[in-house]
């Protein structure tokens, strides 16, 4: 019973954890999209902040993944 309970919480701390930052990726490569759209000269600068913009989204993500493995394993 236990187990069952910690493999749910693993599973929606991972699964919740990776919905925030998946939608910020998708917001955040379409707004860079429509940027270089209207700003083609800008587009080493965009692109600089865009890849780190979406580094620390990600990192948000493998935070989650460690908390679930945390759930699961301890």
């Amino acid at each position: 019973m236990t187990g069952d309970i910690m493999n749910i919480g693993a599973g929606l701390a991972i699964g919740l954890g990776a919905l925030g930052p998946g939608i910020g990726i998708g917001m955040l490569a379409a707004k860079a999209m429509e940027a270089l759209g209207r700003n083609p000269d800008a587009g080493p600068q965009i692109q600089q902040n865009m890849v780190l913009a979406i580094a620390f989204a990600e990192a948000i993500a493998i935070y989650a993944f460690v908390v679930a493995i945390i759930i699961k394993f301890v």
